[in-house]
């Protein structure tokens, strides 16, 4: 379990591109009721072992949830991570023209690490540039280089989350900034998968050089537990189990994967990734698995036209 992180991006806003969320949330997705579905799923994942949850800005109430409930159960062993870049917009609708914005800026920064303080306060130990991409103004912003290199002088590690075709040249870049001769970032998250692998070998060279590397994406947003390959349906049923645990395997059997972000919008999908974690595949399994990388532009094109319900 010291291998799984818990992601809030499902829970903390009425809608997201996840398929299979529809059925396991309230019937009605009012705050407060999603709130309570919320704790719901951390108390089930601390129980079970879980000790790190991953947050944003961007997820609607999630940092607000999580900080609540931090409160009210007093755990002082969880890990906390968090995002900013993108700014929720959906006004708690699910028929939102528009749920986030994207802005890499220093002002962005500022505000909404302020915000994450309010929050959350000393309980961020990672707080990571949300969807970083190769072509990111960051890049040339030198007061905002210059602010996070602060932030990780100031002991709260810093890191970015990457997406797109384009994963593995983000990564490369990110890691080579530098301030005072200092790296700049000491993380990444990145989106990995059974269907888009393509990071791997950058995420391989920047876990041996010492950087912390968490996973996202680890279903593909749902598609590999609502559609899943025959493939993996196939050893799923060989192992009792469902096809969302043997792709939660498959990261956590990459050695430079340090965490396997999940993000269950129920403690039903909760339990069944979890079974990842007692699930060991065999040299066949894996190759046959590893088969199914689908071309990183036709996968970022699909996923890009996924509906937020």
């Amino acid at each position: 379990m010291n291998r799984i992180a818990l992601g809030l991006a499902a829970l903390g806003r009425p809608a997201y591109i996840n398929l299979g969320r529809e059925g396991a949330l309230p019937p009605a997705r009012d705050v407060e009721s999603m709130r309570a579905a919320t704790f719901e799923v951390l108390d089930d994942a601390y129980a079970a072992g879980v000790r790190h949850v991953d947050v944003a800005r961007s997820y609607g109430r999630s940092e607000e949830f999580l900080a609540g409930w931090l409160a009210e159960r007093g755990h002082a062993d969880v890990e906390v991570s968090s995002k900013w870049g993108y700014a929720y917009v959906g006004e708690w609708r699910l028929d939102a023209e528009v749920h986030e914005v994207k802005e890499h800026s220093a002002a962005r920064f500022a505000a909404q690490w302020a915000e994450t303080l309010a929050l959350l306060g000393e309980r961020v130990g990672l707080y990571q540039v949300h969807s970083l991409t190769v072509d990111s103004p960051l890049f040339t912003d030198e007061p905002l280089v210059e602010a996070l290199a602060e932030l990780a002088a100031n002991g709260v590690a810093v890191g970015f989350s990457t997406s797109g075709p384009r994963q593995a040249d983000a990564i490369e870049r990110a890691f080579a900034l530098e301030v005072a001769g200092r790296p700049v970032f000491s993380a990444v998250q990145s989106t990995w998968n059974l269907l888009e692998p393509s990071a791997g070998r950058a995420l391989g060279a920047a876990h041996a050089a010492g950087n912390r590397v968490l996973v996202k994406e680890t279903l593909a947003n749902g598609r590999l537990a609502v559609e899943a390959p025959a493939a993996v349906r196939e050893i799923a049923a060989a192992h009792g189990t469902g096809p969302d645990a043997v792709a939660v395997a498959a990261v956590l059997g990459q050695d430079w994967a340090d965490r396997a972000v999940i993000g269950p919008a129920s403690p039903a999908q909760l339990a069944a990734n979890l079974r990842a974690t007692t699930l060991a595949l065999s040299a066949e399994e894996r190759g046959a698995l590893a088969d199914l990388a689908e071309d990183p532009q036709e996968y970022w094109r699909h996923r890009s036209s996924l509906q937020w319900d």
